[in-house]
């Protein structure tokens, strides 16, 4: 029986990315793009491919989160989480670098065209409120514009009504839960010393490394401690002046981090952390591979971001100083407060409290996280 071919129309580079479409909006407010100066074409150009760079990783979160939100989470799907928050951590380096392009904006020549932005702002990408709503952002945490205005109010049309911007982000707000809230349940899961959270001696599993891992870390502050206090070391005349309370700090920071209190999710966080931990502290073993690969991918993904609000916030400085923003905001003020975001508090923390490889305790039951044998 011969196979039936499904006929095609042939496809053409233009129409498949629709190259006519994409360029006939470049206008702006203006029915002829010819009425604009290549200044304020640059100007549109530049923010739509933002938007487009950031509908690409809203598309990638969405899927990593749906992975780690899955009941069990095979050690090799892992591999396309990774490389997920790389594509993602790439596409904001790349964010980034588009700055450059604005900066080639004089400051006279912007100011010939801003009026016609106000009262808009970039404050009103519903793209960029659905990433920080579905990386896991609290809104008690948000910087927020002047004068009061929530970042829903802002997405409301002139007569107050819901605008499809608004909608969007409504949705994003009932769609959960959030990446770090799948990436905290993931964590909680992980078996620590081979044994998961319901099964049995999984308190006593916990308690242990917890325990080994605060031993260890005394010891490593005591050894680094003896090297500050040797000759040519610490404060003029051999005094070490404030070392010793230092140390101190961070021994107390450890066992604080790993005794969470009840208001800041008590047992519950005590085992996500001591999972990262874990992890990272054993991340040669065979199974624990993709896993720290993870973590670190998250680091590098919120490092990116950082690295693009930060960048953000000089390049307006750069073209307009430090002047109220069209949409009333503080502008660069409030573009700074924006750099200091952080979603994935845990895994910033822990790079403070890692041990180097050689101070680490032995692993229990290395053996579970080895390959499979035949």
């Amino acid at each position: 029986m011969e196979e039936k071919i499904e006929a095609r129309t042939t496809t053409t580079y233009w129409d498949y990315i629709r190259v006519d479409e994409l360029l006939a909006l470049q206008g702006g407010l203006s029915p002829k793009e010819e009425d604009l100066s290549n200044d304020e074409v640059m100007f549109i150009t530049v923010h739509q491919v933002f938007e487009l760079w950031f509908k690409l990783i809203l598309r990638e979160f969405g899927s990593i989160r749906d992975l780690l939100a899955s009941e069990r989470v095979a050690e090799g799907e892992l591999s396309e989480a990774v490389r997920g928050l790389r594509r993602v951590s790439t596409l904001l380096g790349r964010c980034a670098d588009h700055f450059l392009v604005m900066e080639t904006l004089p400051t006279r020549a912007y100011l010939e065209f801003r009026d016609k932005l106000f009262p808009a702002s970039g404050f009103q990408s519903a793209h960029m409120r659905q990433i920080e709503i579905l990386m896991g952002l609290e809104t008690g945490d948000r910087a927020g514009l002047k004068g009061g205005p929530s970042f829903l109010d802002v997405l409301r049309t002139e007569t107050g009504e819901d605008s499809p911007s608004l909608a969007r982000v409504k949705a994003q707000l009932a769609d959960g839960p959030s990446l770090r809230e799948s990436l905290e349940d993931w964590l909680f899961r992980t078996p620590i010393g081979g044994v998961g959270p319901d099964e049995e001696g999984a308190s006593a599993s916990l308690d242990a490394f917890v325990g080994d891992y605060l031993a260890a870390h005394v010891r490593q502050l005591e050894r680094a401690q003896g090297f500050a206090r040797a000759p040519g070391h610490g404060e003029p005349g051999g005094d070490t002046g404030p070392l010793p309370e230092a140390y101190e700090k961070e021994r107390r920071s450890l066992a604080a981090f790993l005794s969470p209190p009840e208001e800041e999710g008590g047992v519950r966080r005590r085992r996500i952390r001591a999972a990262i931990l874990f992890i990272t502290t054993y991340r040669d073993l065979p199974l624990l591979a993709w896993p720290r690969e993870l973590l670190d991918g998250f680091v590098e993904m919120e490092q990116a971001f950082v690295i693009f609000r930060q960048r953000h916030a000089r390049m307006v400085e750069r073209i307009i100083g430090r002047r109220t923003g069209t949409g009333g905001s503080s502008g660069v003020e409030y573009l700074e407060k924006t750099g200091e975001y952080r979603v994935f508090l845990d895994l910033w923390a822990c790079r403070t409290h890692q041990l180097a490889k050689s101070a680490a305790p032995a692993p229990e039951n290395p053996a579970y996280y080895g390959f499979a044998s035949e």
